[in-house]
């Protein structure tokens, strides 16, 4: 009987910049008495791996452009937050009261840049945010490839966060970067039940395991930033995270 588990990984210590997140992982994992097995892909909430590589930004470290306060002012939002959204933005996809969609540096689509205020810890004096990774993909490589050395056995590695859809209510947990599975699989030309070929089907891979891991991870003070996925089948060419991203010229929504 198919079947896949899921495991989140308690007691993670908080993460500060220049951690070694490999490590500290490999850890927990040993903790926790489940190791890794061959096909096992471990997703990582975002979080870690910015607080990891010290993206923090300081919100008063920046003056407000001009169109920043623009920004800020329809939609009600701190004008030098909204400074750094748009630094870490190519441009601006909607806006209303409450609301600011923009395409990220690195193609995703999302609110406020995917910049986040809540845990992490502040420092007195200063109003701090967590940016992105400037390389998601890149990162789960590193880690795989650390994993992979702390437990002799081949893993995959996703890196996850929350996303809002255009079409529906609610936040899922989306794939911002993969490494050693395909991120995105490609159907088409396999039979259906009845031996119809597939014509245009992809399977985004590695979302359906963000947004697996995020009910274990949860939203709010859970505290489980990392969980191991077992029993998983899957075959095919490795493909970066970078492949779920859909160019502009075919997003109907823009």
């Amino acid at each position: 009987m198919p079947s896949l588990t899921l495991h989140a990984l308690e007691d993670m210590p908080m993460i500060e910049p220049g951690d070694d997140l490999g490590s500290i992982i490999a850890g927990c994992v040993r903790t926790a008495g489940i190791g890794l097995e061959r096909g096992d892909v471990v997703v990582i909430a975002q979080k870690i791996v910015s607080k990891a590589e010290g993206r923090y930004a300081d919100l008063d470290a920046v003056e407000p452009s001009a169109r920043a306060l623009e920004l800020a002012a329809a939609t009600g939002k701190d004008p030098h937050h909204v400074e750094w959204v748009l630094r870490e933005s190519r441009e601006v996809v909607r806006h209303a009261p409450g609301v600011l969609v923009v395409e990220h540096l690195l193609g995703f689509v999302m609110a406020n840049a995917g910049i986040d205020e809540s845990n992490i810890p502040q420092e007195a004096g200063r109003r701090r945010v967590l940016l992105l990774p400037r390389d998601p993909d890149r990162s789960c490589a590193r880690l795989k490839s650390e994993l992979e050395a702390a437990f002799s056995t081949e893993v995959g590695v996703v890196m996850n966060d929350s996303f809002g859809r255009p079409w529906r209510q609610g936040v899922v947990g989306v794939a911002l970067g993969a490494a050693g599975l395909p991120a995105l699989r490609d159907m088409a030309g396999k039979p259906d039940l009845f031996g119809r070929p597939l014509r245009i089907t992809e399977i985004a891979v590695a979302d359906e395991l963000a947004a697996a891991a995020s009910l274990l991870m949860g939203q709010a003070d859970e505290g489980r930033p990392v969980v191991v996925v077992r029993g998983l089948p899957f075959s095919g060419e490795a493909r970066p995270a970078a492949a779920l991203v859909r160019a502009k010229g075919r997003d109907l929504f823009r």
